[in-house]
């Protein structure tokens, strides 16, 4: 059987893999602090019929050899953490991170998860928390009675209550940032978790420890290209296509050489 049959198989299934990450890209467009994915490939094995270097007559080495290979392979899904847009949104709890860094958030298993997003809420006793209910770990409580609140460039929390008009801290928000934020695993909610890949979080108030500064009022948004991804999209197609014609132009010289035999 042709070996063509079996490499263009692995380039269609590499190309619906590269389909499959440009749209959860295009699915999360508007998904706050969200970042793009994007895969990278690996060929695979060659069979050497003639290696390069192996003697053609004594004493001559050939220049070239003769390799052909098997097709490729989906290697990993890259994130790329470049800065999304920034939303000017007012909210006194809508915090952007301007530079690197992430918010820690505390999950009900006691481990901490990190995110991008910076939507933030009260719950019933005041506590920071995610729009998905899980508390800030920096463990910032709102009191009931607050009239302001303002975040500083550093992560630190004041509130002025009741009738006093001067501002009271209540807390700082810390951010986490890592060796190598692509080795972090995405865990969906618009969080991720560390690994040994990522490294260890180090974490600081903003603008220390090469962290970034977070600006009250402001949303991240994706930094998904909806034009970039249209035409990774559309490159995928056609390289899926040509795939497929390579198939079928494999059956049509098997097709020739049976109707000789016969």
């Amino acid at each position: 059987m042709l070996r063509a049959f079996s490499t263009s198989a692995t380039g269609m299934t590499a190309q619906q893999q590269i389909v499959d990450v440009i749209s959860n890209n295009l699915a999360n467009i508007n998904t706050t602090g969200f970042k793009r994915s994007q895969m990278d490939f690996q060929d695979l094995m060659y069979v050497k019929l003639h290696p390069p270097g192996a003697e053609v007559t004594t004493g001559s080495p050939s220049p070239t050899g003769l390799e052909i290979g098997n097709g490729v392979k989906a290697a990993s899904t890259l994130r790329v953490y470049t800065a999304g847009e920034m939303e000017n949104t007012g909210r006194p709890l809508d915090i952007a991170i301007e530079g690197d860094g992430f918010f820690q958030i505390q999950m009900p298993d006691g481990e901490t998860r990190y995110t991008r997003d910076g939507s933030l809420r009260m719950d019933a006793n005041g506590n920071l928390v995610t729009a998905s209910g899980y508390l800030l770990a920096d463990g910032i409580s709102i009191p009931s009675d607050w009239r302001s609140i303002s975040v500083g460039k550093d992560g630190t929390v004041t509130v002025i209550t009741g009738s006093t008009a001067s501002p009271t801290a209540v807390g700082q928000i810390q951010l986490a940032r890592f060796a190598n934020p692509a080795g972090l695993s995405a865990e969906g909610g618009n969080l991720y978790s560390e690994t040994p890949a990522s490294g260890s979080a180090i974490v600081g108030a903003g603008g220390t420890n090469g962290l970034g500064l977070m600006q009250q009022g402001f949303l991240e948004r994706s930094n998904v290209q909806m034009v970039t991804e249209l035409v990774r999209l559309i490159t995928a197609q056609r390289a899926y296509e040509i795939n497929s014609r390579a198939i079928k132009a494999g059956d049509d010289m098997l097709s020739t050489a049976n109707r000789l035999i016969n």
